[in-house]
């Protein structure tokens, strides 16, 4: 998985003036959980946008003052109106230790059943799954390069060693549907 890095400062008062005190000097409240005790910190807004508006999912190394840590973004709290980031959840992610995530998905490939005229359906751009930190790709590559009309890719045939996948097994990530005259076709060819 990629890494980004954040820096941020450890909050002498915990509390909702603290809070909306940070929150008018563009700053966001955070906790670092995971560990043997919670770290409130406090963080630039401007430092989300990196981390926020991208398919990807990242490690994030938080520096807190002479101390880093790998973590990634648990939760996130927004504001009902303008849509700012009000709080942020970071846990902390040790190597022996499995963790959850969402990933994104990639499709490969041209599908037979699109060149036939069937209409190809993502219903699912992200999966969660779990696994060691180690094991987890950046990025789950699905091959569509053999389905045919009226054929599907489901959670349960994807498989990646040393991760185990969240989202339920019957879920559909990529299908090929039958367009009107695609339809025709094939009975023409079964019939052949």
């Amino acid at each position: 998985m990629k890494t980004v890095s954040l820096s941020g400062s450890l909050r002498e008062n915990v509390g909702k003036k603290d809070a909306k005190a940070l929150r008018k000097s563009e700053m966001v409240p955070c906790v670092l959980y995971g560990g043997d005790e919670q770290i409130h910190f406090a963080t630039e807004a401007k430092n989300f946008k990196k981390i926020l508006f991208t398919p990807e999912t990242f490690i994030i190394n938080v520096t807190i003052g002479d101390k880093s840590y790998n973590t990634i973004l648990q939760d996130v709290q927004y504001h009902p109106v303008t849509d700012a980031v009000l709080h942020a959840d970071f846990l902390l992610v040790k190597e022996d230790k499995p963790i959850t995530v969402v990933l994104p998905l990639a499709i490969e490939g041209s599908a037979p059943g699109v060149m036939r005229g069937g209409k190809l359906k993502q219903p699912i751009r992200k999966i969660k799954v779990c696994g060691l930190a180690k094991d987890l790709p950046e990025i789950i590559t699905v091959n569509i390069s053999n389905l045919n009309i009226l054929d599907s890719i489901k959670v349960r045939d994807l498989n990646i060693e040393g991760v185990t996948m969240v989202t339920p097994g019957y879920q559909v990530i990529v299908e090929v549907r039958a367009a009107r005259g695609a339809s025709a076709a094939t009975e023409e060819e079964a019939a052949e």
